[in-house]
């Protein structure tokens, strides 16, 4: 069956979503599933945006205090890509359960396993209590960090997106973004505190206090996700498609259509998701990752200007997330996304040099617009985008691992291989050109997308 990219609902038949939101209860479970995936998305921006802050600003000093500020940094990233590796697998595992056995058995373990991992990172000893152990120990649990993070985010897009009425899914998908926004703003604030402390206190003892804080909102989550109800979505279509499964099984020949596609046909929707990832995530994780370390570490400019602008562009972040999210629903995916990587390629150059000046009143501004553009804006689009890419049989698994893959090519490496250029030329220029390159990456693949807005979600197939 084909299918059009832009495809709406048939009004004959009532949409799922709607026809939820259209009771009291409906409602309710609606407002309880958003506020339980803003907040599970915040836990885990501010688990990776602590972890982020703390590469460039801590863990060089605390888990690799013999080598150079660029070999720490370059260190410390190296632990910080070991998460992304996780990642794949999580969407896999995770989205493989997800599709099957339900979006709420997922959205609890997940939320379980990035808390205790998160808050056991608190717990490791420095390296100068049992050296090699230290490092190794951060990675391991990077590694738990990242397993769960990888079907956390993706978990809770579908869920909104499944939940939300289709002309508004651009703007209540975003509300993921904007727990991505939270958790980033939360990270910024607690360091902005825990950094009054004096030098000894801070290396001892208070960079753990973030990491160990963040049980709380952990457990918050898990209280309000096991009462939480399962997507309209997922409940009407979950015995149409265990009846689809058994017919495939038996007569094989949804099977054999499928294999009769071209390779790009049936694997369009999950490249697609990958390059707009990689123009995304990769700018984003410079913007708010190595930038704060190359200013802390290699300018030399005081740790508390890099974690203000931080903090500044996350309050600014409830602004830009949901505008972006509303031009989606205006004016198409396609043409707000194209528009915020364009912007990305031109900033790219021009922002190292401002950051050169070492000025607070240059570069708290220059990191704050990268933000802007990387990690609320187009993060805003993506939501919604994302979730109509793929029909319902198996968007859990496609969406969650596509986008974890393009997470790992790019945001995942992208500050390690940063740091490689960085102390492979002594010069930002290759860093500048690789930070274009991504958004180039995401410019382009908004050329071969799908324009999705409006799509009905109970479609099986990804729009192609």
């Amino acid at each position: 069956m084909s299918i059009s990219t832009s495809a709406v609902p048939n009004r004959e038949v009532a949409h799922a979503a709607q026809a939820r939101l259209a009771t009291d209860e409906g409602r309710r479970d609606f407002r309880r599933a958003t506020f339980s995936c803003w907040l599970g998305t915040t836990m885990e921006y501010a688990d990776f945006a602590l972890y982020g802050l703390a590469a460039g600003i801590i863990f060089g000093d605390v888990f690799f205090p013999e080598a150079t500020p660029v070999m720490a940094l370059l260190s410390s990233f190296a632990a910080w890509s070991v998460g992304f590796i996780a990642r794949p697998v999580g969407a896999l595992l995770f989205g493989w359960i997800g599709d099957r056995h339900g979006r709420k058995v997922v959205m609890i373990v997940t939320i379980a396993l990035m808390g205790l991992s998160t808050t056991l990172i608190g717990l490791i000893p420095g390296y100068a209590t049992i050296g090699v152990w230290a490092p190794a120990c951060l990675v391991f649990l990077r590694f738990a960090q990242g397993l769960g993070a990888g079907a956390e985010l993706s978990g809770g897009t579908v869920m909104l997106g499944e939940y939300a009425p289709p002309n508004r899914r651009g703007l209540v998908s975003s509300i993921i973004a904007l727990g991505s926004n939270s958790g980033t703003l939360l990270a910024s604030l607690i360091w902005l505190l825990v950094l009054q402390m004096d030098k000894a206190s801070l290396m001892s003892w208070g960079w753990r206090i973030p990491f160990l804080g963040s049980m709380l909102i952990a457990v918050v989550a898990l209280f309000i996700r096991r009462h939480m109800r399962e997507t309209p979505v997922f409940e009407r279509q979950k015995a149409l498609l265990e009846a689809q499964r058994r017919e495939a099984l038996e007569r094989g020949n949804a099977a054999r259509q499928y294999d009769n596609r071209s390779f790009w046909r049936r694997t369009r929707a999950f490249w697609t998701m990958v390059g707009l990832r990689i123009g995304e995530n990769g700018p984003s994780y410079l913007a708010q990752g190595f930038i704060i370390g190359y200013v802390a570490k290699v300018l030399m400019v005081d740790k508390s200007v890099p974690t203000t602008a931080v903090f500044i562009a996350s309050v600014l972040g409830f602004a830009v997330i949901p505008l972006a999210g509303w031009l989606s629903d205006r004016f198409g995916r396609r043409v707000t996304y194209r528009y915020f990587c364009f912007l990305l390629i031109l900033y790219a150059f021009p922002a190292f040099m401002l950051l050169d000046s070492r000025d607070p009143i240059i570069v708290i501004p220059t990191i704050v617009v990268g933000m802007s553009l990387a990690s609320l804006g187009i993060f805003g689009v993506q939501a919604a985008w994302g979730v109509e890419l793929f029909g319902v049989t198996n968007r859990y698994t496609r969406m969650a691992f596509a986008k974890e893959l393009g997470s790992i090519i790019s945001g995942g490496t992208a500050p390690l291989i940063a740091a490689a250029l960085l102390s492979w030329a002594g010069h930002w220029w290759p860093v500048a050109a690789y930070f274009m390159l991504m958004a180039t990456i995401g410019f382009v693949t908004t050329f071969f997308a799908p324009e999705t807005r409006g799509r009905d979600l109970n479609l099986p197939e990804d729009a192609i």
